[in-house]
């Protein structure tokens, strides 16, 4: 247990949140058995023992990410991220993110020819080796975008993904295990359309997070959900529309997903930071609004606050601690430190539910309501 107690030491407390860094790390004068025979201390424990003795499972989530639409790309996307790539890393097993887009060298797009109103979002499919440099373990592709280029850049987006080393996840049916200090973590996207894991089939959606429930025993639930736009800040508790469409109750998923095994629920779609809630339990946070971007997505004010999200959990999925740190996102949607995001959803989260609002220290610090 020797190796196992420095670790948790060393790393105990990561910009205020109780964490426990990924893997196991030695300390720096190292650990060894004693001299054989000498009967005075056991053996130093396998990386395997050391990492199965580790009680929490750490993690940092972000909202909506996409690097512009090909050929409009940032002149250094390799360096894009690294404003913000420390405090995304800092301290955690599991790095999440939305991908709002494809990763393809698909041409045919979605929208009709001269088309005002529709978007189409695409990366080169090489990104995905820069959004695996940067930290991130798991992307999501659960979302309104992830069929911009149809089939063929669902596919290719995918295989991305995975061939860059991360997970992912929000394909209909879909449950993806990502390890985290010995433990498996199970993770489920979900959003209202057929080519995702739908939202709107409650039922469906409530036989795959128990399916997840089965496999590991933490479950972050992820959902793109609710109305979006700069006006769209509160949860309403009721169906929420956006272009004739039905983008769910967010509220009313979020609680079905904790009932049937939901250790977490994140969400982004809206583009905008909505509060969080604590039910039964379980953090909630309704919405990390827009993360990273290159003109992708509108800015300026609430639409250009943005936040990263710093969970521990017990190895059981309870909450243990938890931190909002602020981001702003600049007038070409590049994310840096800083801001009033935290403030933005203290506020939220008291005025939308009141007794079970997450509690929010000025430094983002996350709490259980009293």
């Amino acid at each position: 247990m020797i190796a196992a107690l420095c670790d948790v030491r060393r790393l105990r407390r990561v910009a205020g949140v109780l964490a426990v860094a990924g893997g196991v790390l030695g300390c720096a004068s190292g650990t060894s058995g004693a001299e054989p025979g000498s009967g005075a201390h056991r053996a130093a424990p396998s990386a395997r023992e050391a990492a199965s003795s580790v009680p929490e499972i750490t993690l940092s989530a972000v909202g909506d990410m996409i690097l512009g639409d090909t050929p409009s790309l940032p002149a250094e996307p390799k360096h894009y991220l690294d404003p913000v790539k420390q405090a995304i890393n800092a301290g955690a097993q599991i790095r999440f993110a939305n991908l709002e887009g494809t990763l393809t060298t698909q041409a045919t797009d979605k929208c009709a020819p001269r088309s005002t109103q529709c978007f189409s979002f695409r990366n080169p499919p090489h990104y995905a080796r820069l959004f695996a440099a940067d930290g991130f373990t798991i992307l999501n592709n659960a979302n309104n975008h992830f069929n911009d280029f149809g089939q063929p850049g669902r596919a290719q987006t995918v295989k991305a993904i995975r061939h860059a080393g991360m997970a992912q996840t929000g394909q209909p049916g879909q449950v993806a295990i990502v390890p985290a200090g010995g433990h498996k973590v199970a993770f489920v996207g979900f959003a209202p359309y057929d080519y995702d894991a739908s939202l709107l089939d409650l039922g469906a959606a409530k036989a795959l997070i128990r399916k997840a429930r089965n496999e590991a025993r933490v479950v972050v639930v992820y959902m793109h959900a609710g109305a979006e736009g700069s006006t769209m800040t509160h949860v309403t508790g009721n169906e929420e529309f956006a272009f004739g469409e039905d983008r769910g109750n967010p509220e009313k998923f979020a609680h079905m997903a904790i009932r049937n095994g939901a250790s977490l629920v994140i969400a982004s779609g809206p583009h905008v930071l909505r509060g969080m809630q604590f039910y039964r339990g379980h953090l909630i946070a309704y919405s990390l609004g827009n993360f990273a971007n290159f003109h992708n997505f509108g800015g300026g004010g609430i639409l250009s606050e943005s936040a990263i999200l710093h969970v521990t959990l017990s190895s059981a999925g309870r909450f243990v601690a938890g931190r909002l740190q602020s981001v702003t996102l600049d007038s070409a949607g590049r994310a840096s430190l800083g801001g009033s995001s935290v403030g933005t959803v203290r506020s939220l989260s008291k005025a939308d539910f009141g007794s079970h609002a997450a509690r929010l220290s000025h430094a983002g610090v996350i709490r259980k309501p009293a």
